[in-house]
């Protein structure tokens, strides 16, 4: 086994999640846009510095998941971007863009230094040095 090679989400809201990985993570997408026209899917890979890429998927009638605290598999994901200064940077600018922030920058009980926000869709990233 090597590594994570790509991580999907199913988004109804395409355009807006491409947008903000694109602007606040500098993703790039890595290739065309793909749709199946027999069954509406429609997606695009983005890419990040690393091997890791991101993966939004759309099609119609995908139903909305509301999820809680108690809910199963994924939690998060985690950006990497630095040092704390960038965490710090980086979680100032999604607040003032109106991103919920799940917790300011802090040293984590594990000794990480990190932010927790939430994706226009509402999926945990952590904003990690």
């Amino acid at each position: 086994m090597k590594a994570i090679h790509h991580i999907a989400i199913y988004t109804n809201h395409f355009d807006e999640l491409a947008k903000f990985y694109k602007e606040y993570f500098y993703a790039v997408q890595d290739g065309a846009e793909y749709y199946n026209p027999d069954t509406h899917l429609k997606t695009c890979f983005l890419k990040f510095d690393g091997p890791v890429r991101l993966e939004l998927m759309t099609k119609p009638d995908l139903a909305e998941q509301k999820s809680g605290p108690a809910k199963t598999g994924i939690t998060h994901f985690a950006f990497s971007v630095g040092s704390n200064a960038e965490v710090d940077s980086l979680a100032a600018d999604l607040f003032k863009a109106g991103c919920r922030v799940i917790s300011p920058p802090r040293v984590t009980g594990d000794g990480y230094y990190e932010s927790c926000v939430a994706d226009p869709d509402g999926n945990e990233i952590e904003i990690t040095k």
